[in-house]
């Protein structure tokens, strides 16, 4: 079982007992651990990823750790926009376009990494017993908008991904260093 089964099992336990049976509070703290030492948002990542939208959690919706991330990644983008000088910023229009550049390449690198499947085949690569022809059997969606910031989007979609494993792997680390 990986970290982030452990970590989602721990999410959902009934008990955060430290004992010779119960485990549960280890990924938690693991995933503390690591954001310490990370991006600080990883266990948000690997929460909103793999756990907010699991069918045991009915009851109760992800969606405040997703407006959450959102914000952050939004920041993030922002952040990341500017320093890589997608756009010059010299008037007050330039500035306003840029920002919603920026927002609007974040809500779809969000989005497509989340849940980045294809719409015709639902994932699959294959619809009506052929290769999907969208996605030319991938599984994968497209990122909408323009060139620029369907290319800017992707972008970000690697460096969510990269986010991910690196929390992942810190705390996975940390992880086998409490057992």
């Amino acid at each position: 079982m990986g970290y982030a089964d452990r970590f989602v099992m721990s999410l959902g336990a009934s008990t955060l007992q430290d004992d010779a049976q119960h485990h549960a509070a280890e990924p938690l703290a693991a995933a503390a651990l690591a954001d310490l030492t990370g991006a600080g948002f990883g266990a948000l990542l690997t929460r909103v990823k793999y756990a907010d939208g699991s069918i045991s959690k009915t009851f109760e919706s992800g969606t405040q750790n997703l407006a959450q991330l959102l914000r952050i990644w939004t920041n993030r983008v922002t952040e990341k926009g500017r320093e890589r000088k997608w756009v010059k910023e010299g008037t007050e229009w330039d500035v306003r376009a840029a920002l919603t550049l920026y927002r609007r390449v974040a809500e779809r690198s969000l989005a497509y990494w989340l849940d980045g499947k294809c719409g015709t085949c639902h994932g699959t690569g294959t619809a009506t017993r052929m290769i999907c022809q969208p996605c030319r059997g991938t599984g994968r969606g497209e990122i909408g908008g323009g060139g620029f910031e369907r290319e800017k989007a992707l972008d970000m979609v690697s460096e969510l991904e990269s986010l991910l494993q690196a929390h992942n792997g810190r705390a996975a680390a940390m992880l086998r260093s409490c057992l």
